[in-house]
């Protein structure tokens, strides 16, 4: 059931990246369509965010982890916050299966917890029936007790998965196309993310509506304002590119005064005057810095909660303690700081500002058309879905 994309590895980027970043030196600004407005509603009410489960989170495929947290054959790992009790497996081949995370003999959690283990076979705690990491029923106690069972018909119940790029796709439902993924998939090997090291892995609980989450990271309108204190003084209100690989947005921005002589085929290169950013249907963020990759997936439980977790992505296990000191200045940076104690938290005051009813519609100016865009492509699914 799994599909695997077989990506070449190339630090150089995609047709696609490259017009994005020819775009910004060419200083193809776009004029805006003049403000615009988003209903409130969409973020308080609790029947559009049931609409919104029904139609996107219980439906389409999603990203659910980056392949680094699972690097070598023989890990597994349960993942229960979308709402499912899953587990992600690497078999002895190397394959990415996801799971339902229940023995297949009384329906009882099969693996506990929330790390990675390493295991060439899953035992249930209850009675130690026992599977191989590709699903199938290996063995089970006093098998005679259990006549004409087939075990080829007591396999873990897989869900439809794709890993590409480094990064794991999951479908809660049968039939699903990973085309996109694939496609996308050739952007993020471009940024080397197969072989990048898991740094470091957090969850956060967000009390806020996931549009405003994911809103923060369609606009660079707020960078210099909201993180003045933290990334802000690295920016300045950049020239921003965008496109659309099918519902999912594709942005860049782009410092213009840096940018001359700078060979855009070559990505570090690129990468040191260009911040791309992809923000996936239903809700995942992926953001390349210049030398490290966060991937974040947001796990919606409510119209006004939101679990979060964030990877950091490096291109390489910390060698020494000057390594690892400075990838974890960069993780207090942007996890703590920029994300956690800014980027959520202007969701979660927003959230408490719009519940009020006193503004019945967020008001959008013309540097922040991302956000319009994103509402659309979730409001055409949601007509896709009826």
């Amino acid at each position: 059931m799994n599909e695997t994309a077989t990506i070449p590895h190339k630090l150089r980027p995609t047709q696609g990246q490259l017009a994005l970043a020819e775009a910004i030196a060419r200083d193809e600004t776009r004029e805006g369509s003049g403000i615009t407005h988003v209903p409130a509603s969409v973020y308080t009410d609790p029947d559009h965010w049931q609409r919104e489960k029904s139609a996107l989170f219980d439906r389409l495929p999603q990203v659910i982890a980056p392949s680094a947290l699972l690097p070598e054959a023989g890990m597994a790992v349960p993942h229960d916050d979308t709402g499912r009790p899953l587990l992600i497996t690497r078999d002895a081949d190397g394959e990415i299966h996801v799971f339902l995370n229940v023995c297949r003999h009384r329906g009882t959690r099969l693996v506990e917890g929330e790390d990675v283990q390493c295991a060439k076979r899953l035992v249930c705690p209850y009675h130690a029936w026992t599977y191989k990491l590709d699903g199938k029923l290996l063995a089970l106690p006093r098998p005679e007790t259990f006549p004409g069972l087939n075990k080829a018909d007591n396999s873990l119940i897989e869900l439809p998965s794709c890993e590409a790029g480094g990064i794991i796709w999951f479908a809660p439902e049968e039939g699903a196309d990973f085309t996109l993924a694939r496609e996308l998939g050739k952007d993020f090997a471009a940024f080397g993310l197969e072989d990048h090291f898991l740094f470091r892995r957090k969850t956060h609980q967000v009390a806020g509506n996931w549009k405003l989450i994911m809103d923060a990271f369609l606009e660079s309108y707020h960078v210099t304002r909201l993180h003045a204190n933290t990334i802000g003084p690295f920016f300045k209100d950049g020239i921003t590119s965008g496109d659309m690989v099918g519902p999912h947005a594709r942005s860049a921005v782009g410092r213009l005064e840096e940018m001359d002589g700078v060979d855009l085929t070559d990505m570090a290169a690129m990468r040191r005057v260009i911040t791309f950013a992809y923000q996936l249907l239903p809700a995942t963020i992926i953001i390349p810095s210049p030398d490290y990759v966060n991937v974040m997936v947001l796990m919606p439980d409510a119209h006004d909660h939101t679990v979060v977790e964030d990877f950091m992505l490096i291109p390489e296990e910390p060698a020494t303690e000057k390594a690892r000191d400075h990838w974890e200045r960069s993780w207090k940076l942007l996890d703590g700081g920029v994300f956690a104690s800014e980027d959520f938290r202007a969701a979660e005051l927003g959230q408490q500002g719009l519940s009020t009813g006193a503004v019945p519609e967020l008001t959008l100016g013309n540097l922040e058309t991302g956000i319009l865009r994103f509402h659309e492509t979730v409001q055409q699914a949601l007509r896709e879905a009826n």
